[in-house]
């Protein structure tokens, strides 16, 4: 018997480039909203935003400026967005720049349930600071909330932020503590990690026996236009097939259907969680090299 999630990803660039951060991340806001009104009036059970979506990729430069641009999560992003939650009966996940006290900013996702209360967050684990342009560990210390598992009403989801997801401890995890559905909302450009994007993550999906969701903005952001984000937001099955593919210069809702009862099947089928021997992975836990 099939217990499908209509699961969703938006897509987008940059809304605003000039004038205070606090006008650029407002503009990047009221463009989100009408795609949030449209994915609710469509049915999506569950919708993740982009990575940082309120406004853009600033990490390729370095610049005290954007620390403006956090805020408290909970706080008033959250918020705001629990309207649309509650009005749709729609699971929302709201990548966002958190600052917990003054000079202390995290990359954080929330989790916003299908009544509108504030669930929990995540923060990115893995920070990157890596030529070009994405100077991560001038914004952001690494997240130290672990990898929750958030029951919302439709599924139980996992959420690990861009770059954790070169790191297959974070799928692994998550799967083991129940999830059903990860998400990866993301900022990545073409170049240099683009050949793994729909290497790595259909990989996890098998290994793990799990649904993940892959989100990437659109575009060139100006002033830097350091690289061009190509989109090609995705959902993978457990068994690592696509089962939709966003364009790459679009901005776009891209919504697929997830029947959850596919992961018993494939577990099933390949018995990996049975076969592991965790006893003998010490040396992973290890300071190597």
């Amino acid at each position: 018997m099939s217990r499908i999630v209509k699961c969703a990803h938006i897509q987008m660039s940059n809304a605003q480039s000039e004038g205070t951060v606090a006008q650029i991340k407002e503009a990047m806001i009221q463009k989100h909203i009408p795609m949030v009104i449209e994915a609710g009036e469509k049915g999506v059970n569950i919708l993740c935003l982009q990575e940082i979506f309120h406004g853009p990729y600033f990490c390729c430069e370095q610049d005290i400026k954007w620390y403006t641009a956090a805020e408290k999560v909970p706080g008033p992003i959250t918020e705001r967005f629990s309207e649309y939650a509650k009005k749709y009966k729609m699971v929302i996940i709201l990548p966002v720049y958190e600052v917990t006290i003054d000079g202390v900013y995290y990359n954080t996702a929330a989790v916003i349930d299908a009544n509108g209360e504030y669930l929990g967050k995540f923060r990115k684990v893995q920070i990157p600071h890596t030529w070009p342009g994405f100077w991560e560990k001038f914004y952001f210390k690494p997240g130290n909330l672990g990898f929750p598992v958030f029951e919302t009403e439709y599924a139980k989801i996992g959420i690990y932020i861009c770059y954790d997801r070169h790191f297959p401890e974070c799928a692994r995890i998550l799967a083991l503590n129940g999830a059903q559905i990860l998400f990866n909302p993301s900022a990545t450009t073409t170049g240099k990690s683009q050949y793994l994007w729909e290497l790595e993550q259909p990989a996890q999906a098998v290994a793990n026996g799990v649904f993940i969701g892959a989100n990437n903005r659109v575009g060139l952001e100006k002033p830097w236009e350091f690289g061009e984000f190509y989109g090609s937001s995705y959902f993978v099955d457990p068994k690592g097939q696509f089962l939709v593919k966003g364009s790459a210069d679009k901005d776009e809702i891209v919504v697929a259907d997830l029947d959850l009862e596919m992961i018993r099947e494939v577990r099933d089928g390949w018995q990996f969680f049975r076969d592991r021997r965790p006893e003998m992975y010490g040396d992973i836990c290890k300071h190597l090299p």
